[in-house]
């Protein structure tokens, strides 16, 4: 009597093009075991032999394309300023987003300044200007270095306004807590967190180019008989100077990883609080 399984010792498997005799491969050796029975070798001859039906998968260019963050196409530097608006109010920019809770988030035509209340706002204002510029030059990061020299620089700047106000006779105040806190956060940013440091040098300097001309503007004519004040004074044209540095930063974040980048911008409302409590002094 026949046993259950017999060894197949030579088996020839050939596939067909269509129209066309050709094998694509042959298998000839005495590898496996097989059942004896008929009905196995019809189901493997119609399996060889049936036409396979091909899967297809269609992909929607909707799920396909990579999510793009808003203006990344730009380069970072139109994401990071994309945020930045968003946490205005509509009273300081069309595109702002923030309802108006604190008194410097009006817009600044609306505010009441005083000379004290500003000469505080310059003397914190200077040592975070003092601070970043610092950090720059030590360079704990090498890309930091990149912005040594930026024109944007505002330390110089204010030393000589900090100067005309004492020929004026007023008193030049010490720091106080708000720019004392916000320089020491730097520093440990800068140290410990770069991508976040980052945010915060964008922010401030961008910030002061914008807006912070606007302030420079109602405090001159408000209170210091149009003094044009050199804080608001940049050697160059402006534009190109903000140009070379959003370059800068275009070409540093085109290192990070997307998680870099996107913890860069979640870092952009701890900038305004802090450069907030800053601006606040001036209406103090």
């Amino acid at each position: 009597m026949a046993s259950p399984t017999a060894s197949l010792y030579q088996i020839q498997t050939i596939f067909h093009y269509k129209n066309n005799n050709k094998p694509l491969f042959s298998l000839s050796q005495p590898t496996h075991q097989f059942p004896s029975n008929s009905n196995f070798f019809l189901q493997r001859k119609l399996s060889l032999t049936m036409p396979r039906k091909e899967s297809v998968i269609v992909v929607s260019a909707t799920t396909a394309e990579k999510k793009r963050h808003p203006g990344e196409k730009k380069g970072f530097v139109e994401e990071m300023r994309f945020v930045a608006m968003r946490l205005h109010t509509k009273d300081q920019a069309k595109e702002g987003e923030k309802e108006v809770k604190e008194p410097e988030e009006k817009a600044v035509t609306k505010w009441e300044p005083t000379v004290d209340g500003y000469l505080r706002f310059l003397v914190d204002s200077k040592i975070v200007y003092d601070t970043l510029e610092k950090i720059v030059q030590d360079a704990a990061y090498p890309y930091y270095a990149e912005f040594k020299n930026t024109g944007l620089e505002r330390s110089a700047s204010l030393d000589k306004d900090l100067a005309w106000f004492k020929e004026q006779g007023y008193t030049i105040p010490e720091p106080s807590t708000p720019g004392l806190t916000y320089a020491d956060y730097l520093k440990d940013l800068s140290q410990n967190d770069p991508q976040a440091f980052i945010c915060h040098f964008y922010n401030i300097y961008f910030a002061h180019s914008a807006g912070g001309r606007m302030i420079g503007k109602k405090i001159a004519g408000q209170l210091l008989n149009n003094q044009a004040l050199e804080f608001y004074k940049w050697d160059g044209d402006l534009s190109q100077l903000l140009q070379n540095v959003r370059d800068k930063l275009n070409k540093v974040a085109e290192e990070w990883t997307r998680e870099e980048k996107d913890h860069c911008l979640e870092e952009t409302e701890k900038s305004f609080k802090l450069s907030g409590e800053i601006l606040r002094l001036i209406l103090s």
